[in-house]
């Protein structure tokens, strides 16, 4: 019988960083276990198998380390979200509001057809802003978003609660 594993183990849990009353989970410590990784991707991937996703779209940076992985076993293509400036081709942006300030992410103006069934990946779901951003600009080039998938979710901040709509998922919920 093979062992089941909790994959909260494998998250490694900084207090005060990337300031003080912050707790960051840094999944490093996840993505080094071969076997934690592969169970992560799977289980991730597994609610997808079988409904044909043209292009996972993942956020930089921890977002492309799954996002590759999930591509390449859905078969789908990867599109990266960068921030402002990263890109070398035409882009389409969006801007939006952080905690103080703004950011802005762009995607390539051709990443995704109209129609086309993406995923969009991200390694945390914290207050939404981030991914909110991306819906907004894959919808911008008409692509059809049949599911958003996390690593881990803070639920105590509710950024679900900005993906009213869309089907999202999370693997690990703290």
């Amino acid at each position: 019988m093979a062992q089941k594993i909790d994959l909260k183990d494998y998250i490694r849990s900084i207090p005060d960083f990337p300031k003080p009353g912050i707790l960051f989970r840094d999944i490093t410590t996840l993505l080094k276990d071969k076997k934690a990784f592969k169970l992560a991707t799977d289980a991730l991937v597994n609610k997808y198998k079988g409904k044909k996703i043209d292009a996972v779209v993942a956020v930089e940076a921890r977002g492309f380390i799954l996002g590759g992985a999930i591509a390449h076993k859905l078969g789908a293509g990867f599109v990266p979200v960068r921030k402002k400036g990263k890109l070398p081709y035409r882009t389409n942006s969006v801007t939006y509001a952080l905690e103080y300030g703004t950011d802005t992410l762009e995607i390539h103006h051709d990443a995704v057809k109209a129609g086309d069934k993406v995923l969009l990946v991200d390694d945390l779901l914290a207050t939404g802003g981030t991914i909110k951003a991306v819906t907004e600009l894959v919808s911008q080039l008409k692509a059809k978003i049949v599911g958003i998938v996390f690593l881990i979710e803070l639920t105590d901040l509710n950024g679900k609660d900005k993906l009213k709509g869309y089907p999202v998922f999370s693997l690990i919920k703290y």
